[in-house]
């Protein structure tokens, strides 16, 4: 084992591994719980690593100056998570002073760890959190140890993925993210089957996450056969991207709800086959249709867009023409749940701040750690969903009236 200067109390930062990330890890209290063990192991690899300075040898290796390992004090800290126990090392002349923790240190500053759980959190891998403390204090922690470690947030994944849920959401996105995974040898692509629903007081939730082999209509329809399950009775308005049969998927499980094509979705597919020169043209065209104040407007704007360019791009008249009754669903309703309806910006938001954590990894090494780190960083998005979404109290009571028979409002 390595040895080096340990860093004094003052000067022990991980800051220099997290200081370009957008995510920290502050999760609530049931999953700072199962994590624990993390911040107890790395404070007693640090104080052994400490001792063997002290020592001048490592914790197998022979004294020559007379002082030598004395067995353990246990000690228990405060910190932000909650109370933790660890074991400090002791020499027998009793000259080891510790600096990661002090000798009549009882509190482990906020900070730290924090910081010591944002390692994980940040999407780093095993082997590379390994490498940053080694090189910090010249110990090591095994990624077998720190993969058993992270491992006991998995019942708390379970029974994240089974809670009852609201009877009535009145919006919901569902959306999926690929990886690749490595199963059997083989690296495949896995799909993350992501939904998030808003609730009756307006705040935006993670209803479920699911891990299938690739997007189809056949396994959504597992997804909404468990929302159902866990107590989903009924949605208002599917926000969807235009997958072949996955509003009938819906429709099928919840035969009221309104299915939202995105369109920002149809555009992105269309600008896929406008040449580059008649892009700007027909985005001037397309924005009068998506853009009108009403459903007779669009139409008409939509005939117009028809006559000028579809015997250049046939294809992609066609999509918007056989989409259009999915597509153009938003026009019924007021311009402040248009605006929350007419794209899938907010679990987009989501996917991309999911990225951001996972883009570090370019293969998993199975669908468990994969699950995991989409987990841990969900935790850490939802943690600021504190708040209701913007215009609430007008957007409740234009639903009230819209779908008056179906919302159960406390007054």
């Amino acid at each position: 084992m390595k040895q080096q200067n340990p860093q004094t109390d003052s000067q022990f930062d991980f800051t220099r591994f997290a200081e370009d990330a957008a995510v920290q890890l502050e999760s609530g209290q049931e999953l700072h719980e199962v994590l624990k063990p993390l911040i107890k192991t790395i404070l007693e690899k640090v104080l052994d690593g400490e001792m063997s300075h002290h020592l001048g040898h490592s914790k197998n290796s022979r004294s020559l100056s007379g002082n030598h390992r004395n067995g353990r004090t246990k000690k228990q800290l405060k910190t932000s998570l909650g109370l933790i126990d660890i074991e400090t090392p002791r020499d027998r002349v009793s000259t080891f002073e510790p600096q990661i923790v002090k000798k009549r240190q009882t509190t482990l500053g906020d900070s730290l760890d924090n910081k010591i759980l944002s390692l994980y959190g940040l999407g780093l891998s095993y082997t590379d959190i390994s490498k940053h403390i080694e090189e910090l204090y010249g110990i090591e922690i095994s990624s077998s140890m720190l993969t058993n470690i992270t491992d006991n947030v998995l019942p708390a994944i379970a029974e994240w993925q089974s809670r009852p849920l609201n009877a009535v959401y009145p919006f919901v996105w569902l959306d999926a993210l690929f990886f690749k995974v490595r199963e059997e040898g083989k690296i495949d692509s896995k799909a993350v089957f992501i939904v998030i629903g808003v609730n009756q007081d307006g705040l935006k939730d993670v209803l479920g996450i699911y891990i299938c082999e690739s997007e189809g209509a056949n396994f959504w329809l597992s997804v909404l056969t468990d929302l159902s399950n866990r107590g989903v009775k009924d949605i208002f308005i599917a926000c969807i991207d235009n997958l072949k049969g996955f509003a009938e998927a819906i429709e099928s499980m919840f035969p009221k709800a309104e299915v939202q094509l995105c369109i920002i979705h149809q555009i992105r597919n269309s600008l896929k086959y406008i040449a580059s020169k008649d892009k700007k043209s027909f985005m001037q065209d397309l924005k009068l249709v998506y853009q009108a104040s009403n459903k007779d407007v669009a139409e008409q704007r939509l005939i117009d867009l028809s006559e000028k360019w579809e015997k250049k791009y046939p294809i992609v008249l066609k999509s918007w023409k056989a989409n259009w009754e999915r597509l153009s669903n938003y026009f019924k309703y007021p311009k402040e749940i248009r605006k929350i309806i007419y794209t899938t910006n907010t679990i987009e938001g989501f996917n991309r701040q999911i990225r951001k954590v996972t883009k570090t990894k370019g293969v998993f090494t199975n669908e468990k750690a994969l699950m995991k780190l989409v987990f841990l960083a969900m935790q850490n998005i939802t943690d600021k969903w504190n708040k209701p979404i913007h215009n609430w109290s007008l957007t409740i009571s234009q639903l009230s009236i819209i779908f008056q028979n179906r919302l159960k409002l406390d007054l």
